[in-house]
């Protein structure tokens, strides 16, 4: 009798917190569409911020966000899998596995200010990039491949023995046997880690205002421009308004337009994921 009690007050307390916590999350994106969706306008969303003309538009800080999601995920994606792959199905040492988790685990609690002064001494001077988006892209990419490689690991780990036994056992290569086989069923796995880096590259502010800086300037992506590039994304944009303008209703418009960014980001993933595992 008491053993069901104690189940019974774990799940309450369970549900209880689940509860809470879903409760938490819709009210803070509740108040913030609340306060913001009134601001959004296509006039908002298609103009740059122009005192001569009194316009304040976010079309720039958006195309800056996504041109640092496609650019960081494009450089982090293929090392962060190709590193886990390589760690879980080639490497032999269990000492430099284990040495190599570490080291990822490590990086992946290294506050994003660190990150920062580091993109600034490595891709901004060292390599002298300047500060453009094209540095804080790649400072970026540094930062979210300690998840991707985590998070594909793992994946990588519940695929079953069977599989690869049974794979080999037909007559299937090694490489082969990887990308037929334990790839597609690991494609959940990857796919939120694709979403985790997504989510960090879309909420960061402190790395892109000391690597990409703070422009509201509309900016060229043409092949002899990419590299000047500089501007804010909608993070950025979002502190500037809140903090140097203390303009808040524009900033909780911004973080309205974050919030949907990040739904699609997530959605265009997990579709994106649907599909290469059916196939």
């Amino acid at each position: 009798m008491r053993r069901k009690l104690y189940a019974i007050a774990g799940w309450t307390l369970l549900y209880g917190c689940a509860a809470v916590t879903a409760c938490l999350l819709l009210f803070l994106i509740g108040y913030i569409l609340l306060r913001g969706t009134g601001g959004i306008s296509w006039r908002f969303l298609s103009t740059a911020e122009s005192v001569i003309h009194g316009t304040v538009g976010i079309l720039p800080a958006i195309k800056n966000t996504l041109f640092v999601i496609i650019v960081s995920l494009t450089a982090a994606l293929p090392l962060g899998v190709g590193a886990a792959i390589y760690l879980t199905e080639y490497a032999r040492n269990k000492r430099f596995v284990t040495a190599i988790e570490f080291a990822s685990e490590t990086l992946a609690g290294i506050p994003s200010i660190i990150y920062a002064l580091v993109g600034v001494i490595v891709f901004c001077t060292a390599l002298k990039l300047q500060k453009t988006l094209l540095a804080g892209s790649l400072t970026l990419a540094v930062m979210i491949l300690p998840t991707i490689m985590r998070s594909t690991q793992e994946s990588l780990k519940t695929v079953p023995m069977s599989y690869r036994e049974g794979a080999l056992g037909l007559g299937s290569g090694k490489w082969h046997m990887i990308r037929t086989v334990v790839l597609p069923s690991s494609i959940d796995g990857i796919v939120t880690g694709c979403i985790l880096a997504a989510g960090r590259v879309t909420g960061e502010s402190a790395v892109l205002m000391y690597t990409a800086g703070m422009s509201m300037a509309m900016q060229s992506f043409s092949p002899d421009r990419l590299a000047k590039a500089s501007g804010a994304t909608l993070t950025v944009a979002l502190y500037h308004y809140a903090k140097e303008n203390a303009d808040f209703s524009t900033a909780f418009s911004i973080a309205s337009i974050l919030l949907i960014l990040t739904v699609a980001v997530n959605f265009s993933a997990g579709f994106l994921g649907k599909k290469l595992g059916r196939s």
